[in-house]
C-alpha cells in the first residue's frame, strides 16, 4: 500500500464551521457538538468526515508534507459557502481521523469549485512530497467561455452596526430578556448568539450546551 497517497469521497453539502458557531458575552466562539441543536450540524459533519477518511483508507497515516487537490460540489451554484473556508472544516475532519497528523502538512493545495444538484460533496487527494510534485499551467482558452459574474457581498461592517444599533435601543427601551425562560437579563450575564440577535442566560446556555 502507497504510504504516501490517500483519497477521500464525502457525500453532502459541504460546510464551513463559521455558520454554526455562537459567541458569549465576551466574544470567544464556542462551537457546540452535543446541544441537540441545529448548531451541532458541524460536529456531526466533521466525524462523518474522519469515519469515510478512515473507511476509505485503512491502515493509512501519512506524516510527511504534502499536497492536496480538492475538488468540491455544491448542490447549487448561487447558495453555497465561500470555497476559501471550506477547507479549515475538511482538513479538520481529516486530522480527526489519524489519517495525517496535522493539517499543517498541507504545504500545496488546488482548489476546484464544481456544482453537481443531484449529488453534492467533495472530493480529496493527499499527495507526499517524497513521491509526488505538482506543476501547473494557466493558459488562455481557444474559444471564449461564457463568463460566471458575482455579486457584492453585503457590507457586513454596516450590517453589524445596525445590529449594535437595534440592540442598543432595546436596552435602552427595556431591560433585555432571556429568549429561552424570559428572565430579565443583568449586564453580566448575558450570552448573544446569532450574531446578537439572540439573548440567553448563562443558566439556559449551560442546560443547552453542557
Amino acid at each position: 500500500m502507497n504510504k504516501s497517497y490517500a483519497k477521500i469521497m464525502v457525500k453532502g453539502s459541504p460546510i464551513t464551521k463559521s455558520n454554526f458557531k455562537l459567541f458569549n458575552i465576551s466574544g470567544r466562539a464556542i462551537l457546540p457538538c452535543n446541544s441537540g441543536k441545529y448548531h451541532d450540524r458541524y460536529a456531526l459533519y466533521e466525524e462523518q468526515i474522519a469515519y469515510e477518511c478512515r473507511s476509505q483508507n485503512p491502515g493509512t497515516v501519512i506524516s510527511e508534507s504534502l499536497i492536496a487537490v480538492l475538488k468540491v460540489y455544491y448542490k447549487s451554484k448561487k447558495r453555497h459557502p465561500d470555497t476559501s473556508n471550506i477547507t479549515k472544516s475538511i482538513f479538520d475532519g481529516i486530522e480527526k481521523s489519524g489519517l495525517i497528523i496535522n493539517d499543517a502538512q498541507i504545504r500545496k493545495i488546488i482548489i476546484e469549485e464544481f456544482y453537481d444538484e443531484s449529488n453534492p460533496r467533495f472530493e480529496l487527494e493527499l499527495f507526499g512530497e517524497s513521491h509526488y510534485n505538482l506543476k501547473y499551467n494557466i493558459f488562455e482558452n481557444d474559444i471564449i467561455e461564457e463568463e460566471i459574474n458575482y455579486s457584492s457581498p453585503p457590507n457586513r461592517k454596516k450590517l453589524y452596526n445596525n445590529n449594535k444599533k437595534i440592540q442598543t435601543s432595546r436596552e435602552q427601551s427595556s431591560n433585555p430578556r432571556c429568549q429561552i425562560c424570559g428572565k430579565i437579563l443583568q449586564a453580566n450575564e448575558i450570552i448573544s448568539a446569532d450574531k446578537g440577535n439572540t439573548l440567553i442566560c448563562k443558566n439556559c446556555f449551560n442546560k443547552l450546551f453542557k
